[in-house]
């Protein structure tokens, strides 16, 4: 009898997932939460029926959860798709019928980038917000910044590449000041690090649930009370009419609770992945070196690890160690199949030798000491090996 696909398709024991940026796997109490409404509340929470009504209470319960961790208040969590989405209403509902400039980080998302394109083509200028060689926004340029021509700054809160933490205390206060919409791309900093709305001084916020463990097709743009945008779809009148379409009952639960999870165990969680990661980068310095760390060490994510293996190819790399069971990537996912090097990487004035071989760690909370001592293993036995065939490769 033949396998059935899902047999064949199913990933061999023994390989390690070290590419939690690009997605986590969904805690077991987040599909346990999800499979129960999905059940029991599959009424349309539009509907004023008793089954409308239950949907309904859980829908609200989970925007006031959501709305309690991050720091906000429910009225302005707006229930999305996920990042991608609540990036682009943000940019695109607060720009909808103006023209004027966008500042935006230095090696951003593609989510945010290609939106500011598109608007770029409409007539709006595009200023970059340069950061230093880790990483980091550079202050002394927000001063001298166009504000009077000025409608939006967009910035990602922490990089998706390098883990890169900004403090946007003093750029949140110059846009509040200047009355500037300021959107965080927060989609890798929720539920890795502690983030409060308010306390941000953002006036929109963009989340995904699949990168704290919780369901990938449901993510918020929190946007602060008063702040208005243009509805990025119409139809009903969901979600205070600023985003119309049946609400995912489930899937908002499934976001709540790997936020309570986050929630709840947040330095235990911390703890965990800071070692991983620190002892992932111990190893490899000590066994693959020479090495270069990419991205400020202190202002990071305790979960990620962005560094470079000169003498070796990037692309190349990543064929190897997937062929020798570990998961890791280049970069943003949404990047995929770009030839183009890192933004992020060149932005921050790496040379080619190391955005060309940079590779991005990202652990996670199933990740084990033990699994990471042998993924230390088989990185370097691969990086040694991809050495020894450049060098014969370049030799007379």
């Amino acid at each position: 009898m033949n396998d059935s696909p899902a047999e064949t398709n199913d990933i061999k024991p023994g390989r390690i997932y070290l590419d939690n940026n690009a997605t986590t796997r969904p805690a077991p109490e987040v599909i346990e939460a999800i499979a129960h409404h999905l059940y029991h509340h599959y009424g349309n929470p539009g509907s004023r029926h008793a089954e409308g009504r239950h949907a309904r209470h859980a829908l609200e319960t989970a925007r006031e959860t959501i709305a309690d961790i991050l720091g906000a208040q429910p009225k302005e969590v707006i229930f999305t798709s996920g990042g991608t989405e609540a990036i682009n209403m943000a940019i695109f509902g607060s720009t909808e019928g103006r023209t004027g400039r966008i500042a935006l980080t230095a090696g951003e998302h593609p989510a945010t980038t290609e939106a500011c394109k598109q608007l770029q083509q409409r007539g709006w200028q595009l200023d970059t917000l340069e950061v230093d060689s880790n990483g980091l926004l550079l202050a002394e340029q927000f001063e001298s910044l166009p504000w009077e021509e000025l409608k939006l700054v967009s910035v990602i809160l922490a990089h998706n590449e390098t883990g890169v933490v900004q403090d946007l205390t003093l750029l949140s206060e110059i846009c509040r000041d200047r009355r500037v919409f300021l959107h965080v791309d927060a989609v890798q900093a929720v539920g890795k690090i502690p983030v409060l709305f308010h306390q941000l001084g953002a006036t929109a916020l963009s989340l995904a649930a699949h990168k704290f463990y919780g369901p990938r097709g449901i993510g918020a743009l929190l946007l602060r009370e008063g702040a208005r945008i243009a509805p990025f779809q119409v139809g009903g009148h969901q979600e205070a009419g600023r985003r119309a379409g049946t609400e995912l009952v489930a899937l908002a639960v499934g976001m709540a609770r790997a936020l309570e999870l986050f929630r709840d165990q947040q330095d235990q969680h911390a703890e965990h992945l800071t070692g991983l990661r620190d002892r992932l980068e111990q190893g490899l310095k000590q066994q693959a070196a020479p090495v270069v760390i990419n991205g400020s060490e202190q202002h990071r994510l305790p979960n990620t690890l962005n560094i470079s293996f000169p003498g070796i190819d990037g692309e190349a790399f990543l064929v190897a160690i997937d062929l020798d069971g570990i998961a890791c990537s280049l970069g943003s996912t949404c990047a995929s199949g770009s030839t183009e090097p890192a933004p992020a990487l060149v932005a921050m004035g790496c040379p080619p030798e190391v955005y060309k071989s940079a590779v991005r760690f990202s652990v996670g909370l199933e990740n084990t000491t033990k699994e990471i001592d042998e993924a230390i293993g088989r990185i370097a036995k691969v990086v040694s090996r991809l050495r020894e065939k450049s060098k014969a490769s370049t030799s007379p």
